[in-house]
């Protein structure tokens, strides 16, 4: 019994911490800690998240967000994953050449860039997807560029004495040996894309869960992006922990 009751104690550590900032936030306007004008009970938070998801109004701004959010990050996939194999390895020289430009590039907020954006796409789609498509392409870009150029040589070595041809090295070497690299820049694109999409959101349309936020619904959608972030980011570590336990194994055979 002790040894379960320690197991389970394990498994909740890292929720104590979110457990006991529920409990404050219900209970610091009950105990009038809190204005309940300002900040409503989280019961009360809860209960209006129920009834937007009943009314289906919910769905719908989540599903705009994430439409948003997918549509961005293929974008940035695209262009900035065979933009960064060719940069770290086909063509290694365009990496001294277009560095210092895409370095200043990417210190350029794409929040500043918004009106810009206006200007060559209007007030739309096009223009709140160009913002986070912005701002998730440079992680992504310059993590693919380094995890590319730190593949092990020995591998390509091998893998040439064997006979492989440039896109046998790149699938089968290259490819696996940068994918770490590759998925720890998508996760950082992913949280900087997920910002841009409510500061996006925010600044006009109807639908989404920045649109939502300027609402009266201001806690619910917070909550709600709040799990929409952990959600994305769990997958990310997931998939980037089980990648990189398969490279150390890989590299140190037993």
């Amino acid at each position: 019994m002790k040894k379960w009751l320690t197991a389970v104690n394990d498994k909740l550590l890292g929720a104590y911490g979110i457990i006991a900032f529920f409990l404050l936030w219900e209970m610091a306007p009950r105990l009038g800690w809190a204005d309940p004008q300002f900040i409503p009970t989280l019961s009360k938070v809860l209960l209006v998240g129920w009834k937007l998801a009943i009314s289906g109004d919910l769905y719908i701004h989540i599903s705009a967000s994430i439409w948003r959010y997918l549509v961005s990050m293929l974008l940035a996939l695209i262009l900035a994953i065979p933009l960064g194999f060719l940069m770290g390895g086909w063509f290694p020289g365009l990496v001294r050449f277009f560095d210092p430009l895409f370095k200043f590039l990417s210190h350029v907020h794409a929040f500043n860039l918004f009106p810009i954006f206006i200007l060559f796409f209007g007030i739309g789609e096009p223009a709140k997807i160009s913002i986070i498509f912005w701002s998730c392409l440079w992680p992504i870009l310059f993590t693919t560029i380094d995890g590319v150029r730190q593949v092990n040589p020995t591998y390509l070595k091998i893998a040439r004495s064997m006979g492989a041809n440039r896109a046998t090295l790149y699938i089968r070497v290259i490819l696996p040996g940068s994918l770490p690299s590759i998925i720890t820049g998508i996760r950082l694109g992913s949280s900087m894309a997920l910002l841009m999409l409510i500061a996006g959101e925010m600044t006009g349309g109807s639908a989404g869960l920045g649109y939502l936020l300027n609402k009266h619904q201001k806690f619910t959608a917070m909550l709600t992006i709040a799990f929409l972030g952990w959600a994305i980011n769990y997958l990310f570590n997931w998939l980037e922990n089980n990648i990189v336990n398969w490279k150390e194994e890989s590299a140190n055979p037993a």
